[in-house]
């Protein structure tokens, strides 16, 4: 029986048609859906639900470029339709269709740090590894 490691912060990444280009430290997703009471004449409560549309919001904390997206000139604030992958030991998850919906940044001389990025996606997909 192998065991497998604890996700790294070179486990979760921001990619951009399949390149790199930002290793996260850590994250907390909430996905949020807004369902609707469907209600009936002359009953005392709602006959059913209907489930409405899922709402991904991601806060990422401490994003660090890649060496290769600081050659290419990556500005993250006019990045789009990007994904962000966080590997772990037994699936991966996706969320695609990335927009970024608040930056935070603040870094020291000659290095590409944010503090925080809230993303919003359009897709979660988990898959096995």
């Amino acid at each position: 029986m192998s065991i497998a490691g604890f996700p790294t912060s070179s486990d979760i990444y921001l990619e951009v048609d399949g390149m790199r280009v930002a290793v996260v430290q850590s994250y907390a997703a909430k996905t949020t859906k807004n369902s609707t009471a469907v209600e009936a004449f002359g009953e005392a409560e709602p006959v059913a639900t209907v489930p409405g549309q899922a709402a991904h919001v991601i806060e990422l904390t401490r994003l660090y470029a890649t060496d290769e997206a600081i050659r290419d000139g990556v500005d993250f604030y006019s990045l789009e339709n990007f994904s962000l992958v966080i590997c772990k030991p037994d699936r991966k998850i996706i969320y695609s269709d990335c927009q970024w919906s608040a930056i935070q940044e603040s870094a020291n001389i000659g290095s590409m740090v944010l503090e925080k990025v809230t993303l919003v996606a359009s897709r979660r997909i988990e898959t096995g590894v």
